[in-house]
């Protein structure tokens, strides 16, 4: 029987921490439907029929002219005209799962929004008569997508700052722990908003901003290792040997760096998602008419006579959060070098 790669082994110490190998593939799948949100939850047809011609308002905009329409404007196909129009030349139409997208304003609702769940909206609506299972569903991506861009990219810059600080030490630590020493220790939230207040809200600057404090986070384990690293035997042998200290850093002592960088990850994921959910609930967080869960979330705060708001968006970002904990503690068991594989 051959032996297993260190990498396989892992892979088994993580299937064998069920809560958390259950987790993955839970958020795994949720991830992926919520990538499709424009197939699930849409105010556009997937497919039209009309005149023996086929007609995909998913990835291309029609005019109303294409259906026999009399204005040169993007076809609204929840509109009974066009769909009169569409059905008179014996054409149909296939909906989404769900006939509205995230910031579609529900005409013909059965009362005042805030509406209450029913067949049609089954999470109900907003204030501003928009489906909240839909807002949810988009919500969702952008926040994940939003924490994988933060995770990613503050390890990059974290890796690199723990890099230097643990190979060189001396002056190079000491000034860089001084400034990460009073760079952390100011209150990041209420500097985002200071920030984000005197600006035009965008993804790009909620980003930019939101990276200034979270590559911190990965730069104490790195250069933990770095500093450990440095003064291993095979290290020496290759610094006596010439080799460079740029190949010394990525070659010998990085792989064994990334380890601790990984096993981090997944709680700086949830730790984006969390800062993402709360700039947006106060009010400056994506702009406005986004899809965001902190948004339906400030919506429940502000409509307590619709419980379905605040509970809906509770419950979806508590399921995710907790998802991505038990995902942090299966991967940070499985790299841990004390477990016996």
């Amino acid at each position: 029987m051959t032996s297993l790669s260190l990498n396989q082994k892992r892979w088994l110490k993580f299937k064998a921490n069920r809560r958390g190998f259950v987790s993955f593939w839970i958020f795994s799948l949720f991830f992926t439907l919520s990538l499709f949100s424009e197939f699930i939850a849409n105010d556009k047809p997937l497919l039209i029929s009309y005149q023996q011609t086929l007609y995909f308002p998913v990835f291309v905009d029609y005019s109303e002219l294409e259906f026999g329409g009399d204005l040169d404007i993007n076809a609204d196909y929840q509109d009974p005209y066009i769909q009169e129009l569409i059905a008179d030349k014996q054409g149909w139409l296939i909906w989404p799962l769900i006939p509205y997208s995230f910031d579609t304003i529900i005409n013909d609702l059965p009362s005042p929004a805030p509406s209450p769940p029913d067949k049609s909206n089954w999470l109900g609506t907003d204030d501003k008569a928009r489906d909240v299972l839909a807002g949810i569903l988009y919500g969702f991506r952008v926040s994940v997508l939003f924490g994988f861009a933060v995770t990613i990219i503050s390890a990059i810059i974290g890796v690199a700052a723990g890099a230097v600080q643990g190979f060189y030490g001396g002056k190079v630590d000491l000034v860089f722990q001084r400034i990460i020493e009073v760079w952390s220790s100011m209150p990041s939230l209420f500097i985002l908003i200071i920030m984000l207040s005197v600006i035009t809200p965008s993804i790009g600057w909620l980003l930019l901003f939101v990276l200034l404090f979270s590559w911190m986070g990965f730069v104490g384990v790195v250069r933990a290792e770095f500093l450990r690293g440095r003064n291993l035997e095979y290290v020496q042998a290759a610094r006596a040997l010439g080799m460079s200290d740029s190949r010394l850093m990525f070659k010998h002592i990085l792989p064994n760096a990334m380890v601790a960088t990984l096993t981090f990850m997944p709680f700086t994921l949830s730790g984006s998602v969390t800062i993402l959910t709360s700039l947006d609930f106060l009010g400056f967080g994506l702009p406005p008419g986004s899809a965001s869960l902190g948004d339906i979330l400030a919506q429940g705060k502000a409509n307590l006579h619709a419980p379905w708001l605040g509970l809906s968006s509770f419950l979806v970002l508590g399921f995710m959060l907790s998802l991505l904990v038990f995902i942090g503690e299966a991967v940070r068991d499985a790299f841990d070098p004390r477990s016996s594989y």
